[in-house]
């Protein structure tokens, strides 16, 4: 099976790998083009919200929020190496929303690795936008079992 996401280097934000899946029709691309990258022992993954992605308040969207910190999951996972393509899942996602985000402008979830297993990955991030911290989450990802 090829690998149903690019994962190259953003002509437009050097230093940054873009993250993003082939298939345009899937759940991922309503986040938009993923960003990430490696900083200390962190990763590093960015989004740029937009309307799509604002509640009534014009803020991001919880779902949103949410669906951004799963995938930053997997972006993280396969900056660290830990991963390639859709070889994962995740378990549990544990999420405290902090404060709301300006529409338009990039959010990032630093993501630190507590721990790898032969088939786990338990990692926590925050998210945030400048120096304001909009959200705190943990997650369990699951590798996939190898193929015979």
């Amino acid at each position: 099976m090829s690998d149903p996401f690019s994962f190259a280097p953003d002509p437009e934000h050097p230093g940054w790998m873009r993250w993003e899946l082939r298939d345009t029709t899937r759940f991922n691309a309503f986040l938009g083009p993923i960003l990430t990258r490696m900083e200390g022992d962190k990763a590093l993954v960015r989004m740029t919200t937009g309307r799509r992605h604002s509640n009534l308040a014009d803020s991001t969207h919880g779902g949103a929020l949410l669906g951004f910190m799963d995938v930053a999951l997997f972006a993280a996972a396969r900056t660290f190496g830990s991963i390639s393509a859709a070889e994962a899942v995740t378990l549990d996602l544990s999420a405290q929303f902090i404060a709301p985000s300006r529409i338009g402008d990039p959010i990032v979830a630093e993501v630190e690795l507590l721990r790898e297993t032969g088939r786990l990955l338990f990692m926590r991030g925050l998210v945030k936008q400048d120096d304001t911290v909009l959200a705190s989450f943990t997650g369990t990802v699951r590798k996939s079992s190898p193929r015979p």
